[in-house]
């Protein structure tokens, strides 16, 4: 998760491997990125533990969570541009040596036994969340709590079409937006495995996110009618017929672009012809909002979760020697809900 406070180095606040033969180094086992491309470039190493400077916290990682963000850090077509070595992974829960268990966000370390974390970015996890479900909660829920408040304002009784509503962002904000009054939530998933998960977490109907004609199916889906809200991270030809589906007033947020394909340019004479909008949501910039928004949002979560009204989709754990085919799987979009990497094996 670039852009955050914190370590501004690719290797995530390590510097130069000191020499193996000092008194006192222990090795540390990582994943380390010396070329980018695709998942033949992560590769396990040895590295010192990081150093913690002013302001950072350093963390024994428990896990690590594994988002679709990483698969584009990896090749550098990330919104933030990486720099070489690097460490990629943007989020880890563990504890501190003084036994504080956090969950943070980095601009990278992540995929390490250990990690240098900003202290503006780490959340203390209640004892009854487990450590799958505090990654979930700082990245995906976070992202679906802001996707749905500050992006689309979602209003009682409007209609949500959730996009990937089985994986992380889309799991969550199909639970938060029937929690929060929508009228109709319309998820859309590729399988039919996908789409029983998406109806078992409160959507009213689930489409096939590969049927033809996107615009038609929303509206089939809404009952005739024209969708108030999209949540879209998949690109291409889906965001161009999400927005022809829209109806006025309504709002498209644009979270990511899981096929790699790019919208058509879109003329504001459009929106303003059918009053539509279109919102771009990025995480890290809402670090910079007033009134510790992200913190809010965290805490929320938490609440949620611990009263047994809101939880995360396990998706599956890898390994540090597995961390290829978690890349391979994401790129698939084989998966579905959290994954996380577990840097002990």
């Amino acid at each position: 998760m670039p852009d955050l406070p914190g370590p501004r180095t690719g290797d995530g606040g390590r510097g130069a491997p000191p020499d193996p033969s000092q008194e006192g180094w222990t090795p540390l086992r990582a994943i380390q990125i010396t070329e980018f491309g695709g998942p033949e470039v992560l590769t396990e190493v040895e590295l010192p533990d990081p150093a913690p400077g002013p302001g950072e916290l350093l963390v024994e990682v428990s896990r690590a969570g594994l988002n679709y963000a990483d698969t584009h850090q990896a090749e550098n077509s990330y919104l933030a541009r990486m720099r070489l070595p690097m460490v990629p992974g943007g989020e880890v829960v563990g504890r501190t040596p003084q036994g504080r268990r956090v969950v943070a966000l980095v601009n990278s370390g992540g995929y390490a036994q250990k990690a240098v974390v900003p202290e503006g970015t780490a959340f203390d996890v209640p004892d009854g969340v487990d450590d799958l479900t505090a990654l979930s909660m700082v990245v995906q829920g976070v992202s679906a709590w802001l996707l749905l408040r500050r992006s689309t304002h979602l209003e009682p009784g409007e209609s949500v079409v959730v996009h990937a509503a089985a994986g992380g962002v889309g799991s969550i904000a199909v639970q938060l937006a029937k929690r929060w009054g929508a009228g109709r939530v319309i998820a859309t998933a590729s399988s039919e495995a996908k789409r029983r998960l998406a109806l078992e977490l409160g959507a009213d109907v689930a489409v096939d996110s590969t049927a033809g004609d996107m615009t038609e199916t929303l509206r089939e889906a809404n009952g005739g009618r024209r969708v108030d809200v999209v949540l879209d991270m998949t690109g291409g030809a889906v965001t161009d017929q999400s927005l022809a589906a829209l109806a006025p007033f309504g709002r498209l947020a644009f979270y990511g672009m899981a096929s790699r394909e790019r919208p058509t340019p879109v003329d504001p004479g459009e929106l303003l012809g059918r009053s539509a909008a279109i919102a771009g949501m990025w995480l890290p910039h809402a670090f910079g909002l007033p009134g510790r928004v992200v913190h809010r949002a965290v805490a929320e979560l938490f609440e949620l979760v611990e009263a047994g009204e809101l939880r995360a989709v396990p998706g599956g754990e890898y390994g540090l020697s597995e961390v290829r085919r978690a890349h391979e799987d994401l790129r698939s979009r084989r998966t579905t809900g959290k994954l996380v990497l577990d840097p002990s094996r």
